[in-house]
């Protein structure tokens, strides 16, 4: 695997490393059950495209939604949405001085500082941004309301809707039109042909199985009574597949998103639960989550094979995700240190 300035790392837990020691049975095995939960945890920084390119602008672009609209100034950087993907590629792309603010999602160490102009979660907060004078603001279809961006546009910023598309094969189209939007589309060449390399290997490094192991993605937000498991298209699913492994939500016939229930836990099967970390913590930590409908009826709930991953890094679908996807299959198919 090519080396990399934004390493990931494993935490481990209870002595022993994430993962499971070999496959090829009807079961987990033993090894992996001895193992039990771990963490995968994005510890590194964005890696900018070098040297920092200088925005060649007016630039007139083909929005998301429809419009056409002119950029003539990328010195007040704003990139807002669910994930904190475009922050992610804003930074990446060289540009990271230039920007002015962030949403909750955007949490890698280099825009950590920068003022929030988010409240309840991921609502934009116009008068916030109106403050930080920005000159372009690049956001998805993911973030809201929409009165927020239509306040924006009416007091004449900007507003480039870039797709919300959480998949793999959407992250260099996302990274060209941010970088066609601001004026560096050389950089944003450079930067996607990085992403796919890194991608590439990450995937061809992931160990496989004889039986892949089946892993189910759970949202969970305990504190607000919100359980959910993902399927085809949740975005999860890209990155499972991705380390080799079987999406058991998508097995199951399950798409997007859909309400956790004892029937659908069991009928999906999972070998190993993936969730977001502070959503573990919120439904008091692993044994909390196996107390949930079905899952101690599931190979994952009577194994507490549990891999919780860092918010800020495991659906983000950024410049980071090669790296996402070598630590993830880490986490699910590494055996563990001890005997």
């Amino acid at each position: 695997m090519r080396v990399v300035v934004a390493l990931l790392s494993l935490v481990l837990l209870s002595g022993c490393a994430a993962g499971t020691a070999s496959f090829g049975d009807d079961s987990v095995t033993d090894a992996a059950a001895r193992c039990g939960p771990s963490t995968v945890r994005t510890a590194g920084d964005v890696e900018p495209v070098k040297p920092a390119p200088e925005p060649d602008l007016p630039a007139t672009v083909a929005s998301a939604d429809g419009r056409k609209v002119t950029v003539r100034s990328a010195d007040r950087i704003l990139a807002v949405n669910m994930y904190g993907s475009l922050a992610e590629i804003v930074f990446s792309l060289g540009l990271g001085d230039r920007v002015v603010g962030r949403d909750a999602s955007t949490t890698f160490p280099s825009a950590r500082g920068l003022p929030l102009v988010t409240n309840n979660g991921h609502d934009l907060s116009a008068e916030a941004i109106l403050r930080l004078n920005p000159t372009v603001v690049l956001a998805d279809a993911g973030i809201g309301p929409p009165e927020a961006l239509e306040q924006l546009r009416a007091s004449g910023v900007p507003v480039v809707m870039i797709g919300d598309e959480q998949t793999l094969p959407a992250i260099g189209e996302h990274v060209t039109a941010v970088a066609e939007a601001l004026g560096v589309p050389d950089a944003g060449k450079e930067l996607r042909a990085r992403i796919d390399r890194r991608i590439d290997a990450a995937k061809k490094d992931a160990a496989a199985s004889s039986r892949p192991l089946r892993v189910a993605f759970l949202y969970l937000r305990g504190t607000a009574g919100v359980y959910l498991i993902g399927g085809d298209g949740a975005g999860s699913d890209a990155l499972i597949e991705a380390v080799g492994a079987v999406d058991a939500g998508t097995a199951a016939g399950l798409t997007g998103f859909r309400p956790l229930t004892s029937e659908g836990m069991i009928n999906a099967a999972p070998d190993v639960i993936l969730v977001l970390t502070k959503g573990l913590a919120s439904v008091g930590g692993v044994d909390g989550l196996v107390d949930l409908p079905g899952v101690a009826q599931t190979p994952a709930g009577r194994n507490h094979r549990v891999v919780d991953a860092d918010d800020g890094g495991l659906l983000t679908f950024g410049p980071r995700t090669g790296e996402v996807i070598e630590a993830l299959a880490a986490a699910v198919h590494h055996p563990c240190d001890r005997p």
